[in-house]
């Protein structure tokens, strides 16, 4: 059998160039997690780029599952040279489209993109067809765009950073959103206790509907304000299943360590070893960051020092592509042996 995939227009025109690439090897990482082994190809027809590929017949369930790719916005089985018979993929969507998407700041990770990472580092792992709600913990979160990614497909998260204006619109937007779309939800205010510091916490429960929230069956963030090594203490009680990190683009990393500004090699240094202790086993991380301020190696390197089984070969080594002038962005994932 063989399908063709439709892929978005991106409307960043420089990251355009580069989609068809990335959601080339993301869709061969999804296609591995399902343990179909086939070549992809990228194909235009009618103005539109196209993934294709030859496979088994495909399940609903499987096809629902593909359909959660970064970029994918119509899916058809081919038949002959020309003509595309539409499927009807099921959306696994646990929230409204506009979360991740209506919250604008300078600075901000594409959506695509950082549903590209969710999707990749979750095909490493055991819990990728896991009907458990998985956790997401992003130790660097600013204004939250992962942990809206990751509350969109129905996962819990956690984010954590310095940053006090960034943590606090992020959390004033979410009751925002809970509000305008009349999600029935709970708000906790706490903290946790890291080296006799305290981190405090803000917590949602909420659901998608009245009924799954009055049943107990609800999703959480947390929204959490302090340094990224305090990780281990924020998720004490609830692991991380996938660590989803985007490194800031400048030349150091801001908010500052301490009183002095901190190296990327200085962060990365002290952080991975402590957000390898945050993921359950068999959990993944996917780590992006800009080439031009963080040699891929080095990069590298502090990854396997960690302890974290840096994922190589194929596969994972076509990542790399230029956002902006000064900006060249690559992805690293890596997993926790159970």
């Amino acid at each position: 059998m063989v399908y063709s995939f439709a892929l978005i227009k991106h409307a960043n025109i420089r990251y355009r160039e580069s989609v068809s690439r990335l959601a080339r090897y993301e869709l061969l990482a999804l296609l591995r997690s399902l343990s179909i082994d086939c070549d992809v190809q990228c194909e235009e027809a009618g103005g539109a780029v196209f993934l294709s590929f030859e496979s088994r017949p495909l399940s609903g369930d499987e096809i629902s599952y593909l359909f959660r790719h970064s970029s994918i916005s119509f899916m058809a089985e081919k038949a002959g040279d020309s003509l595309l018979r539409p499927l009807n993929p099921l959306s696994s969507a646990y929230l409204p489209e506009d979360l991740p998407e209506v919250l604008k700041y300078k600075g901000k990770t594409s959506v695509s993109f950082t549903f590209m990472m969710l999707n990749i580092a979750l095909s490493l792992t055991p819990f990728v067809h896991s009907d458990v709600p998985l956790t997401v913990l992003d130790p660097l979160c600013g204004k939250g765009t992962t942990c809206f990614c990751a509350l969109q497909r129905g996962f819990n998260a956690i984010g954590l950073d310095q940053d006090h204006k960034a943590v606090r619109e992020a959390g004033d937007y979410f009751t925002r959103y809970l509000k305008f779309h009349q999600l029935k939800h709970s708000v906790e205010q706490r903290s946790e206790t890291f080296e006799k510091n305290s981190v405090p916490l803000t917590c949602f429960t909420f659901a998608n509907t009245r009924e799954h929230y009055l049943q107990h069956d609800t999703r959480s963030l947390v929204l959490a304000c302090g340094d990224t090594a305090s990780s281990p203490a924020i998720v004490r009680r609830k692991p991380a299943h996938l660590i989803i990190a985007d490194l800031p683009y400048g030349i150091q990393h801001a908010p500052q360590f301490g009183r002095k500004p901190e190296s990327f090699t200085g962060l990365l240094s002290r952080a991975l070893p402590v957000w390898q202790k945050a993921l359950a086993p068999g959990g993944a991380l996917a780590l992006s960051f800009n080439t031009l301020t963080l040699p891929v190696d080095t990069a590298s390197t502090l990854i396997r020092n960690s302890g974290l089984q840096l994922c190589e070969g194929e596969l994972f080594s076509h990542f790399r592509h230029e956002v902006e002038q000064a900006v060249v962005r690559d992805v690293l994932f890596a997993v926790k042996t159970p």
